[in-house]
C-alpha cells in the first residue's frame, strides 16, 4: 500500500503525536523521552489545548520548538452568542500568555499580515480581519498596529514572505501577526476552532500549497500566527459520515432488546464520544465496518489519492463564520493591545 499524507491538518491537537497520548501516562511519557507538553482542560465551553515542544520535542517529532495553543467550542453554532463570547474571552487571554515575554510600549509598532486570497471565502479570514481592524482602527484609533493583506502568490507572483520581509525590514515592529485559514482533519472542528502560536507560518501547508515559511527566523523579529480551519479534506467527511452511520447502526441493534430501546419515540443516535460494539454490525457490513476511523480514512485517501476531482470542503454558511471569526479576532487584538500597553 502507498504512503499517504492522511493526517493533513494544520492543528496541532489533530496531529499524530497528540492524539495518540490522550491519558495523562502517555502525556508524561511522551514529555520525558520527546521533549513535548501536552495540557488540555475546559474553561466553561471552551476546550483549551496547549501543547508545548522543546529542542529536544522539535527533533524527536518533527514540530518546530514553541507554543501552540488551540481553543475550540465543540457545540458553537453560528447564532451561539454565548460561546462566540466564551471563545473571545479566552482568545483575548491566551493572546495576552503567549505574548507575555514580548515587550510592547507605547512606541512600538505591531505588523498585522492578513494572509489568503479575498475573492475565495474559505481563505478570505486573513484580508477580512485586516478590513475589520481598519474599521475598529477608525472608530478607535491605534498607532501600534500597521496592517496589510498581501494577497497570495498566485495574484502577485511573488512569495508571501518576501512581501513580509520587506514590511519588516522598512517598519522594524516588535511583533509579527500573521492571520490566515487552516485544514482541519476533523469535520467537527470547521469554524469551531482558534489556533495561537508562536512558531509562524507555512502558507497553504493545509492543502498541500506550502509556500516559505514565515516566522522569527526569516524575519528575525518574534511572529505570532493565529488561524480558523475553513476547510477539510473530503476523504475526511466520507470517513466521518461512515463512522456515523456504522456506529447508529450498531447502537440501535445493541438497544434493541433493551427496555429504553423500547421506549424510544424518535430517531436516536450514539454521541460521537459513547463506545459502541462494532462487533454487531460485522455480519452485515464485514471486517472493514470494524476498522477505526483513522484505518478507513487511510484507505480513502490511498483510493482517492490520485483521482481527478480530489475535493476540499468547506461550510455551507463559511461567508458568516468568516465574517463572525474576522471581527471577533480585531475586537480581540484591539482589546489585548489597550490592555498590554496601559
Amino acid at each position: 500500500m502507498i504512503e499517504v499524507n492522511w493526517s493533513r491538518t494544520d492543528l496541532i491537537d489533530e496531529s499524530k503525536e497528540v492524539v495518540e497520548h490522550q491519558t495523562r501516562q502517555q502525556k508524561e511519557a511522551l514529555h520525558d523521552t520527546s521533549g513535548v507538553s501536552i495540557d488540555e482542560f475546559k474553561e466553561n465551553r471552551v476546550k483549551v489545548t496547549k501543547v508545548i515542544v522543546d529542542k529536544r520535542g522539535q527533533e524527536q517529532i518533527g514540530k518546530k520548538e514553541g507554543t501552540y495553543i488551540t481553543l475550540s467550542v465543540p457545540t458553537l453554532t453560528i447564532d451561539d452568542h454565548n460561546g462566540f463570547e466564551q471563545l473571545e474571552k479566552s482568545f483575548t487571554k491566551y493572546l495576552d500568555d503567549i505574548h507575555k515575554d514580548i515587550k510592547i510600549n507605547k512606541d512600538s509598532k505591531v505588523l498585522v499580515i492578513g494572509l489568503g486570497n479575498k475573492t475565495i471565502t474559505p481563505d478570505a479570514i486573513g484580508p477580512f480581519a485586516i478590513d475589520s481592524m481598519q474599521n475598529e482602527q477608525s472608530e478607535n484609533p491605534s498607532d501600534h498596529f500597521i496592517m496589510y493583506a498581501p494577497g497570495v502568490t498566485g495574484q502577485t507572483g511573488f512569495e508571501t514572505s518576501d512581501f513580509v520581509h520587506a514590511l519588516t525590514e522598512r517598519i522594524k515592529p516588535s511583533l509579527v501577526l500573521v492571520i490566515d485559514a487552516l485544514a482541519t482533519r476533523g469535520s467537527s472542528r470547521l469554524c469551531k476552532t482558534i489556533q495561537i502560536t508562536n512558531t509562524g507560518i507555512h502558507p497553504g501547508s493545509g492543502v498541500g500549497n506550502q509556500r516559505t515559511e514565515v516566522s522569527k527566523e526569516v524575519l528575525g523579529v518574534p511572529v505570532t500566527a493565529i488561524g480558523v480551519p475553513t476547510v477539510v479534506d473530503a476523504t475526511v467527511i466520507i470517513a466521518d459520515a461512515i463512522d456515523n452511520v456504522f456506529r447508529s447502526i450498531a447502537a440501535k441493534i445493541e438497544e434493541k432488546g433493551k427496555p429504553s430501546g423500547k421506549l424510544s419515540v424518535t430517531s436516536w443516535t450514539p454521541e460521537s464520544n459513547s463506545r459502541v460494539d462494532l462487533n454487531l454490525i460485522k455480519p452485515i457490513f464485514g471486517e472493514w465496518s470494524t476498522w477505526s476511523t483513522d484505518d478507513r480514512l487511510k484507505l480513502f485517501e490511498e483510493v482517492f489519492a490520485t483521482h481527478p476531482e480530489r475535493l476540499i470542503v468547506t461550510p455551507k454558511e463559511v461567508d458568516v463564520w468568516i465574517t463572525k471569526y474576522s471581527i471577533l479576532i480585531s475586537k480581540c487584538l484591539f482589546k489585548w493591545m489597550n490592555h498590554k500597553v496601559h
